[in-house]
């Protein structure tokens, strides 16, 4: 593609990131009859096309207009890799030259995508290897959506009905989801769309670390399912653990979870998240406080063991102390779950997503000199 090419590629309307109203009003805009617009996300979703000479219910001379004005693009892929458990992870390079990731769990009839909301992370969690990236930037809509649409259509077999394997979504993947708020609603319902991705309420979850005020403002926008990333019972570890806990306090975080799930129609439960990390976070006492923490909080617990990556000090813990701490909250009432690790040989588990983030905070570049020096006055110590 030449560089004109290219500029009038770029200055076309991206028909991918439309939510259906901005749909629905593109087409009235154009003149046309508002059901254009279910017919393009039902070709765009469901179909996974992005040729508009291959809609065929479309007419000739809306084909052609839309050509001039219009295109579907999707994230470039860069690196796809398929893990010996089934887990697939895709690379993807974004404008600007900066990477995300995304990734496919399959288990029994489930299949979950993990979904990335931004390049990098601004929240700097000790435990996560996203967050060691640093930032670069929001993802659009289409950015979004688009790693939806990329692995639904890895799928596809030429010349059979295309068979639908993600089940759920999880808002999980790279960066804070409330942090993107905007985009992040808007993506989220086209995959909760009957003409897109139909996924149910219920399949759909944001996880986030605790932005309050984004937290009450989804309560009044959406009715996705909510995960709270907690990883410590008490505000003194938690402010080690996941900064933004300074700013927003669990006391704070916990009434905030509590109105969102109140605000829901229908009795789900708050999955809380919480990484076992050796010695660190996962000492009885903690599972005491935990359990004292949630005890008027109608949720389900999902324990991760902690996964290693490059220039953590953090270790995952045993087996045993994992089966204690479960052991403990289950006799406690409550439904625990251990997270089975999955893709860690192809660096795709949790915690582990890294991409390529072209980092405007320059926390990468700060984090690297101090592991040097910390790693040059272990090594005088030795001597």
């Amino acid at each position: 593609m030449t560089v004109e090419q290219h500029q009038v590629e770029e200055s076309k309307v991206n028909l991918l990131g439309m939510s259906p109203k901005k749909m629905k009003d593109f087409f009235v805009e154009m003149g046309e009859k508002p059901f254009r617009a279910q017919q393009l996300l039902q070709w765009v979703h469901q179909r996974g096309l992005d040729d508009f000479d291959q809609m065929t219910n479309v007419s000739k001379v809306m084909r052609e207009k839309l050509k001039e004005i219009a295109t579907i693009h999707y994230p470039e892929i860069i690196y796809h890799d398929v893990s010996k458990d089934g887990t697939k992870k895709w690379v993807m390079r974004m404008p600007g030259g900066s990477a995300i990731e995304t990734v496919y769990i399959p288990e029994g009839d489930r299949g979950t995508l993990c979904v990335s909301s931004q390049i990098g992370c601004s929240l700097d969690c000790s435990f996560c290897s996203t967050g060691k990236q640093g930032f670069n930037r929001d993802l659009s809509v289409a950015e979004i959506i688009g790693q939806v649409w990329v692995a639904a259509k890895s799928f596809d077999v030429p010349g059979e009905k295309r068979e639908r394997r993600i089940t759920n979504v999880v808002m999980m993947g790279m960066g804070e989801p409330l942090l993107n708020f905007e985009n992040v609603v808007d993506a989220m319902d086209l995959m909760m769309h009957d003409f897109a991705y139909g996924l149910s309420k219920r399949r759909v979850t944001l996880s986030t670390s605790g932005v309050v005020p984004n937290l009450y403002k989804l309560a009044d926008v959406s009715d996705v399912s909510l995960a709270v990333s907690l990883h410590a019972p008490n505000d003194a570890l938690r402010n080690e653990l996941v900064p933004i806990n300074k700013k927003y306090p669990i006391k704070e975080l916990m009434a905030a979870c509590d109105h969102y799930m109140s605000s829901l129609a229908d009795r789900r439960k708050l999955t809380v998240e919480y990484t076992l990390i050796d010695k660190v976070n996962d000492e009885m006492e903690h599972a005491k406080e935990l359990a004292e923490l949630l005890r008027d909080t109608p949720c389900k617990i999902n324990l991760i063991p902690f996964n290693p990556f490059p220039a953590s000090d953090y270790k995952r813990p045993s087996n045993n102390r994992v089966y204690k701490f479960r052991d403990y909250l289950h006799n406690a009432g409550y439904t625990v779950t251990i997270r089975t690790t999955r893709g860690d040989d192809i660096d795709a588990a949790c915690g582990q997503l890294v991409g390529n983030v072209k980092d405007r905070t320059r926390r990468s570049e700060r984090y690297i000199k101090m592991r040097e020096i910390s790693e040059t006055d272990q090594s005088a110590g030795l001597q």
